[in-house]
C-alpha cells in the first residue's frame, strides 16, 4: 500500500516520536509513506487568525503538490488534517476564493485528493484484524482515554469525521491492541495549544484539567493524535496530579503492542516519562 505524505512541521521538531513511531509502524504495516516534495508549514496554530486568505493559501499550496500523485494524501496532525479540509472546502464551494489561491499558487485544482488522518489510513486502509494479527505485546491492564480535540472533528461538515460530539474510532484502535478504552467526557475538549503565548495561565489551567479529568475517570494514560496536543498536555501539567499522566501518540502504543525494535527512542522527548508506567504493566 502506497500513500502520499504530509508530515507537517511537528514531525521533524516538537513531535518527532511522533514521525519516529508513525514510519515504524507504517513500515511493520506495509505502509509505504511518499513525503510530498517541498511541503511548507499549513499555518493551523495561526495564519487563519492573521488573515483568512493566509490561512487558506498555505495548505492549498501543499494541496498542489499532493494532487500531482495520484494517491491518497495521509496527514498526522490534526491541526494540519484540519487547515487542509478548510482549504478543499473553500475551493469545492466558493468559485471566487478557488480562483484566488489557483492565481496565488500557479495551480489548477482538480478537486479529487482523497485526504486521510493517519489513524484513518490504518483504520480503513489496513484494518484493524490486520493489526490485530501483528500483536506480539497486548496492552493488557493499560487503561487508555482517547484524546480527539476539537481540530480532529471539527467543523463536521469539512472534517466528516464522524461523532464530533462523541467519537469512538481512537478507542477501536486502544481496543484491537488489548487495551481498555475508558470512556470520559473530555475527549473533545480543547487542549489551549493557541493560548500557549497569548494566555499562557488560562492555557496552562485548561490543560492541567484535562490531564486530571483523564485521572478521575480512571485511566491511566491518555492516547493523542495531534503534535500539538500532544505536547501540549505532556509539558503543562502543573504537578497537581502526582504522579503526573504520560501522554502518548496512538503510534506509540501501536510500536509497543506489536513489539517493535527502537521504540524506547520514541520517549526521550516526552516530558512525563512513561517508562514506569510501561514496567508496572510489563510492556517494556
Amino acid at each position: 500500500m502506497e500513500v502520499s505524505y504530509y508530515p507537517g512541521c511537528t514531525d521533524h521538531s516538537t513531535g518527532l516520536e511522533y514521525g519516529l513511531s508513525i514510519h515504524a509502524v507504517c513500515d511493520a504495516l506495509g505502509i509505504k509513506l511518499n513525503e510530498i516534495e517541498d511541503w511548507n508549514c499549513c499555518g493551523a496554530a495561526a495564519a487563519h487568525s492573521m488573515s483568512n486568505l493566509l490561512g487558506l493559501a498555505l495548505p492549498a499550496r501543499n494541496i498542489s503538490k499532493a494532487q500531482k500523485r495520484d494517491l491518497p494524501l495521509a496527514v498526522p496532525c490534526a491541526g494540519c488534517f484540519n487547515a487542509v479540509k478548510r482549504a478543499q472546502n473553500a475551493m469545492d464551494n466558493d468559485p471566487d476564493m478557488k480562483k484566488q489561491l489557483e492565481d496565488i499558487i500557479h495551480f489548477t485544482y482538480k478537486g479529487n485528493l482523497d485526504v486521510r488522518l493517519m489513524h484513518d489510513v490504518i483504520l480503513n486502509f489496513v484494518g484493524l484484524k490486520e493489526v490485530e494479527r501483528r500483536i506480539k505485546k497486548p496492552l493488557k491492564g493499560l487503561k487508555v482515554v482517547s484524546y480527539y480535540g476539537c481540530a480532529l472533528v471539527r467543523n463536521p461538515e469539512i472534517v466528516k469525521m464522524g461523532d464530533h460530539e462523541n467519537p469512538v474510532f481512537l478507542d477501536e484502535i486502544v481496543k484491537s491492541l488489548g487495551g481498555e478504552a475508558v470512556d470520559w467526557s473530555y475527549k473533545t475538549d480543547c487542549c489551549s495549544a493557541d493560548l500557549a503565548l497569548t494566555h499562557r495561565k488560562i492555557g496552562n489551567e485548561i490543560a492541567d484539567n484535562i490531564a486530571a479529568m483523564s485521572i478521575e475517570a480512571g485511566a491511566d494514560c491518555i492516547m493523542a493524535s495531534c503534535g500539538l496536543c500532544q505536547i501540549n498536555l505532556d509539558m503543562r501539567q502543573t504537578g497537581r496530579i502526582n504522579p503526573k499522566v504520560p501522554i502518548f501518540y496512538f503510534t506509540e502504543l501501536l510500536g509497543i503492542a506489536m513489539d517493535l525494535p527502537d521504540r524506547d527512542r520514541w520517549w526521550d522527548k516526552h516530558v512525563v516519562n512513561p517508562r514506569t508506567l510501561l514496567e508496572d504493566k510489563n510492556l517494556l
